[in-house]
């Protein structure tokens, strides 16, 4: 690591603020974007030292290896150094700059141990103004041992460093004295994740392989663009003087509290127990007192404490989360009231600004993770604090507000949209009504006179995820999951987008799958290799069918359809409709097109088109032939059921595929049962 940690500590004890600003600066400078190591290419790193112990030839990727450690040790202890520094009443700007290494250093699980104690949280927590109370003073010891504790175990590196450099030139002898030094690094860095062992680094003497300076393996931090638009503002306002000292300062502290509670679970659990949770939901109820550059972050950082901790996400929910953040939303939307649960959408209102976008996107993401169980449930049954409904309605209707207004980037409104969904999907399902009530306009889209412009929105979507094609199931699902509850829910909805997704059939030369429609999209997700996601790919067009089996099979053919009628039992036949007790079904005939008609009789109902004829195989063969080859078969079959290679399958009762073995039993059990009913009738008679 090219940091001179000797000289920060020199600066430290002579008052040098100049000099430690100088060498954090440089150092922040070279790291600013790099991870210190990656965890996997560690893992092979450490493998292939394994494999030198075997061959004592070879000491290339032991020495890469050491170094790798060495660098290790040097970050923790100056991870050690910056925690006792920055709580002697360091000055502004310096401080800015110590918390900013800290933020770099934070990134590496294995230096975490001096940034997880109660009095480091605690400082942290009191710089970005989440607490007021003192952190634990460690000034007993004195500050001159302490860093001349840390000052004596460098120099006695550097010298048995020199030492080493001196015995390079017999090379047989020396790779076995590293492959020695190297188990005992090793049990170092086993131990190294220990609290104390890691608060002790100033009375703990390293060894030469464990100090060694040398240069370290770290990966370039690939950064989002998420990060990317953050920067870019972060710079605008440093080149305007935008951000004063203090709110520069409380932006870096809350960075380094993210990457803490994200990299560490004693961190997490420690965030509740030290009140901190209570300090940061009073700064964000607070509404606009905190500064926009530091709002985001104190909204990332509830964001990940609700996410990592969900006892933590449900005591918010209990708190009154739902109103503080609903607020919160309103607030960065600059919503106006024209009804009760309607806001004014303004056609000629600026898009989102970026900075708007991303603490819009944390506020739906915290929403999201403290309401996430409330679907499927009366909304009195969710919270004894204040009218649930009236509560979720109000959020529903400022969610119709992000789903149809735009962002500055189109990525930034596809970002927006997907988090919206998702945060419906959650909601109770009483509540979406709301995105419905709005009265028509001259521009709106409307089926029956209700108001469709969130269901087209929502269509358009959904149509984008599946022509983008990537993480199908994290993009997919929630949306095919919300329209499908909307069109059970709201005959209108599944009238409108069943006239969009499913038109009454006209060409059936072509598979039901093949195409670049919707619907051939949709169908083909129904025999996905996920489960999840060809079940809800499955559910939506079932549920556009009305729950219709047949109607289902015609638009799908059997062989797509096969999963979700095995899933319901309804292979079978039986029942062609079954319909959930929450549906509301209009009473819209299927009827088929002219088209339709004149080929039906022809159409394969397992593929769902118009096949071509085939010649008959067993045309020519005499009766005595066609036997034979049945024989053949059967036996073939017979072989491969014995070898358990297959499983013949049949269809019960209940239209369910159980063993054909299952269905004997219950043939012969039903033959007996009626059997013996049959015989109690007969003597009865006969006594009559």
């Amino acid at each position: 690591m090219d940091v001179d940690l000797e000289g920060i500590i020199q600066c430290i004890k002579q008052g040098d603020e100049n000099g430690v600003q100088i060498q954090l600066q440089k150092f922040n400078k070279e790291y600013a974007q790099c991870f210190f190591f990656d965890a996997e290419e560690r893992d092979r790193r450490k493998f292939r030292k394994n494999k030198v112990r075997e061959y004592t030839d070879s000491d290339s990727d032991c020495d890469e290896y050491d170094q790798e450690d060495r660098g290790l040790i040097l970050r923790q202890n100056l991870v050690v150094v910056l925690v006792r520094f920055i709580r002697t009443g360091v000055k502004c700007h310096l401080l800015r700059v110590s918390l900013r290494t800290l933020r770099i250093l934070s990134r590496d699980k294995k230096v975490l141990g001096p940034l997880v104690t109660d009095s480091a949280l605690l400082t942290l927590a009191k710089l970005a103004g989440l607490s007021t109370t003192e952190a634990g003073d460690d000034s007993s010891d004195p500050d001159s041992d302490f860093y001349d504790n840390i000052i004596a175990s460098l120099a006695e590196a550097k010298v048995l460093h020199c030492r080493t450099d001196q015995d390079e030139g017999e090379a047989n002898d020396q790779n076995k004295e590293c492959s020695d030094e190297d188990a005992k690094s090793d049990v170092s860095i086993a131990n190294s994740g220990d609290l104390d062992s890691i608060s002790g680094f100033g009375s703990h003497r390293p060894s030469i392989n464990e100090m060694h300076s040398s240069g370290i393996h770290h990966k370039v931090l690939q950064r989002g663009r998420k990060d990317r638009r953050e920067s870019k503002m972060e710079g605008e306002e440093e080149e305007e003087g935008v951000v004063s000292g203090e709110e520069a300062q409380r932006k870096e502290a809350m960075k380094v509290l993210c990457n803490v509670v994200y990299n560490s679970t004693w961190a997490q659990e420690r965030f509740s127990a030290l009140r901190l949770l209570c300090g940061l939901r009073e700064r964000l109820s607070s509404g606009g007192s905190a500064p926009s550059s530091v709002h985001f972050y104190e909204l990332r950082l509830m964001f990940l404490i609700t996410a990592l901790r969900r006892e933590l996400s449900t005591q918010l929910q209990q708190e009154g989360g739902v109103s503080i953040f609903t607020a919160a939303l309103e607030s960065c939307l600059e919503v106006e009231w024209k009804e009760q649960y309607e806001c004014v959408l303004d056609p000629a209102a600026p898009a989102i600004s970026l900075e708007a976008s991303q603490r819009i996107i944390e506020i739906l993401k915290i929403l999201f993770n403290i309401t996430y169980s409330t679907h499927r449930q009366e909304p009195s049954e969710v919270s004894d604090y204040e009218d649930d409904a009236a509560l979720y309605r109000h959020l529903v209707a400022i969610l119709r507000l992000c789903l149809l207004k735009k962002c500055l980037l189109p990525d930034d409104t596809d970002e927006l949209q997907g988090h919206t969904v998702n945060l419906l999907s959650a909601l109770p399902l009483q509540c979406l009504d709301v995105l419905l009530m709005v009265p028509l306009q001259p521009n709106s889209k409307q089926c029956q006179g209700v108001n469709m412009d969130c269901v087209h929105t929502l269509m358009l979507f959904m149509e984008r995820r599946l022509e983008v094609g990537d993480k199908m199931k994290e993009k997919l699902t929630p949306v095919l999951n919300l329209l499908t509850e909307s069109c059970r829910g709201h005959r209108e909805t599944r009238h409108y987008i069943r006239k969009h997704i499913l038109p009454p059939l006209r060409d059936a030369s072509h598979k039901p799958e093949e195409g670049s429609t919707v619907k051939s999209r949709l169908i083909r997700l129904m025999t996905h290799m996920d489960t999840d996601l060809k079940h809800c790919a499955a559910d939506l067009i079932f549920v556009l069918c009305k729950e219709n089996v047949s109607r289902f099979v015609k638009y799908t053919g059997y062989g797509n359809a096969a999963g979700l009628l095995a899933t319901r039992g309804l292979l079978g036949g039986k029942g062609s409709r079954v319909v959930s007790s929450d549906a509301q079904y209009s009473s819209d005939s299927d009827s088929d097109t002219e088209e339709y008609r004149q080929v039906r009789d022809r159409i394969n109902p397992v593929t769902g088109r118009v096949e071509v004829e085939q010649p008959d195989p067993m045309e020519g063969m005499t009766e005595e032939e066609k036997d034979v080859e049945a024989q053949r078969l059967f036996m073939l079959f017979n072989k491969l059921s014995r070898d358990n290679i297959i499983q013949p399958m049949g269809v019960d009762a209940e239209g369910r595929l159980v063993p054909m073995s299952g269905l004997r039993e219950d043939s012969l059990t039903e033959q007996g049962k009626s059997g013996s009913e049959d015989d109690g009738e007969a003597q009865e008679g006969e006594k009559n």
